[in-house]
């Protein structure tokens, strides 16, 4: 696990919420170092309606800062007619767009990006999200693993539950929270998620 994954969960942990500007921009930093990492070449940034829309504003920001300028948008749940007008707020979509979300749980709002970006002859290149919670999908996949298949776009995420599993059973004083996080695994996990 790379350093800025333990950096990550350690924050995380410490915070267990991400509801002030400095929370937030933490957590944004850690997006961009996810997405470096990846090595993902994008041309503007997506943010899923409703957690996806702070998040690639901050991600922007963050970038921005790192000097690397780069446009965004996010989508609204219900068309408007006025003012801006439609669904789509922010800059136009085109070219390779990466997607930003909090978590991937049905695909739900996977599905409904990636139609808005191609619908307007942009191309979806990647998800990123903060913690691939290693969901059982549909199928017998996980749901991340669903969305790479069904749309060809890898998902990239800050860290996984098998991160945080290895963090949990290696940093001392974290070993209460090992037992949930392992019934939860069971219970909600797949058995084959190979990253």
């Amino acid at each position: 696990m790379t350093d800025f994954r333990q950096d990550f969960i350690r924050f995380a942990a410490a915070q267990r919420a991400f509801s002030t500007g400095a929370t937030l921009g933490r957590l944004c930093e850690f997006y961009v170092k996810a997405i470096q990492a990846a090595g993902i070449k994008f041309d503007a940034l997506f943010g899923s309606a409703y957690k996806g829309i702070p998040l690639a504003a901050g991600v922007a920001i963050c970038m921005a800062r790192a000097g690397h300028d780069v446009p965004f948008s996010f989508n609204r749940k219900e068309t408007k007619d006025h003012g801006e007008g439609g669904t789509v707020v922010g800059a136009p979509l085109m070219g390779r767009v990466l997607i930003i979300d909090d978590v991937i749980s049905a695909g739900t709002s996977v599905r409904e990006s990636v139609k808005i970006i191609r619908d307007v002859g942009a191309e979806p290149c990647a998800v990123a999200i903060a913690l691939d919670r290693m969901e059982r999908g549909l199928g017998n996949c996980s749901a991340t693993q669903e969305v790479e298949q069904i749309y060809g776009i890898p998902v990239i995420s800050i860290v996984s539950l098998e991160d945080l599993v290895t963090y949990l059973r290696t940093e001392r004083g974290a070993g209460e929270y090992l037992a949930p996080v392992l019934a939860y695994r069971e219970r909600y996990g797949v058995a084959d998620h190979v990253r």
